[in-house]
């Protein structure tokens, strides 16, 4: 096994990186690093060594991180989906708790009278004006069924909500574990006409970039709340505000601080929690490590969000090498076709894609020579090759 040297930009919790291997080193320097192990700094701008491999992170979303540019030096990205599920659903649960009860405003007011030497009785005339509504048999609305969206929908059953649950892409697995109890919208206008709450559960992407703006909102029920866990972007800030000051949304949850949420009429902005939990912080920094380690020492790809997935477990022949190259025609006949000139005879063949990326994993009888590898780096749409072992 090789040796590896790791750059963390976060603080990761060593309930992960003890899991690396003996030849694994934590370094200070990003100019030597093979893997990267990020939480929340921004890297969009950040210059990679050529000898960076992978980059892992801790979480779920990875609009910190340079995909496509990744993807174009050949370096896998991976997330970790599922992880920080539980922390997040608990707080999507307390948003429910705080939209639905004026808990805040109730707690502000003792907070503003703390001097006051009656307070027992004085709060007691004071708390009808932090009166709130039950939960219990209301209508709730949850955008994306994904690991955090299923979890939130089954607790509220639970809790005795009627749950309306939309999403056109949900997996087999994440269907499985749905209660049956929920309902399936198949338009989103049937979500919105019809419930009391809505929360979002979708990735940040170019199609669900500002998806809660203007329309949606004007089809949503008057004093609808909304909680947005996901991504701040997913919301259109200046058409929540104006839903916020005429009334028509009762309460907008967001986990997502900035100059304008916390200028929001009637909005409970809080500075990113989700995740901050001892558990979840715990449970992303280990499945990142086994990720990143099980691809460097093995040329495995799991949760990779720009490549796609492959398990070939342990190699038992004499070497392992692996190719990321464009998702083009006549890229496997180049590969083999280099192999075979070289005379290097190939034991078993891995090959999967994914939109405009391909991944080809080889076990080969025989070591690879250094002209054989310069052939393959040469091969129109190669963007990287690596001996794994």
């Amino acid at each position: 096994m090789k040796d590896r040297k790791i750059y963390c930009f976060n603080k990761i919790s060593s309930a992960g990186t003890d899991l690396f291997r003996k030849g694994y080193e934590l370094t200070d320097k990003l100019e030597e690093a093979h893997g990267i192990l990020v939480r929340s700094a921004d890297l969009q701008n950040t210059e990679f060594p050529d000898s960076l491999r992978a980059i892992a992170r801790a979480g779920a979303g990875v609009n910190n991180i340079p995909i496509d540019r990744c993807s174009e030096k050949g370096v896998v990205v991976f997330n970790t989906p599922g992880a920080n599920a539980n922390a997040v659903k608990e707080l999507v649960i307390a948003g429910l708790l705080l939209c639905a009860r004026d808990i805040r405003g109730g707690m502000q007011w003792v907070a503003d009278h703390s001097d006051d030497q009656d307070i027992a009785g004085d709060a007691e005339k004071a708390k009808k004006a932090f009166a709130g509504v039950e939960i219990m048999g209301k209508r709730l609305g949850v955008i994306g069924l994904g690991a955090i969206g299923v979890l939130v929908a089954n607790v509220a059953v639970s809790l005795g909500m009627e749950v309306y649950g939309y999403d056109p892409y949900i997996s087999i697995g994440a269907a499985w574990n749905l209660k049956r109890e929920v309902h399936h919208s198949e338009k989103l206008e049937e979500l919105y006409e019809n419930c009391d709450f809505i929360t979002i559960h979708v990735p940040a992407t170019a199609d669900t970039r500002g998806m809660i703006g203007r329309d949606a909102l004007m089809q949503m029920k008057d004093g609808v709340n909304v909680l947005n866990f996901a991504r701040d972007v997913l919301v259109d800030e200046e058409a929540m505000a104006e839903a916020l000051d005429s009334g028509k949304v009762h309460r907008y949850i967001t986990d997502f601080a900035n100059q304008r949420t916390v200028a929001m009429k009637n909005a409970i902005v809080i500075p990113h929690l989700g995740a901050s939990t001892e558990e979840s912080e715990e449970n992303c920094a280990i499945m990142a490590v086994k990720e990143l380690q099980d691809y460097l020492d093995n040329g495995n790809i799991s949760h990779s969000v720009n490549f796609p997935e492959l398990d070939a477990g342990i190699c038992h022949t004499e070497s392992r090498i692996a190719c990321l190259h464009l998702n083009i025609p006549n890229m496997l006949g180049q590969i083999t076709a280099v192999m075979g000139e070289e005379d290097i005879n190939i034991a078993t063949l891995y090959n999967k894609s994914r939109d405009r990326y391909a991944y080809t994993l080889m076990d080969i009888e025989n070591r690879i020579t250094d002209e054989a590898l310069d052939r393959l780096r040469a091969s129109k749409g190669m963007l990287r090759v690596r001996i794994v072992k």
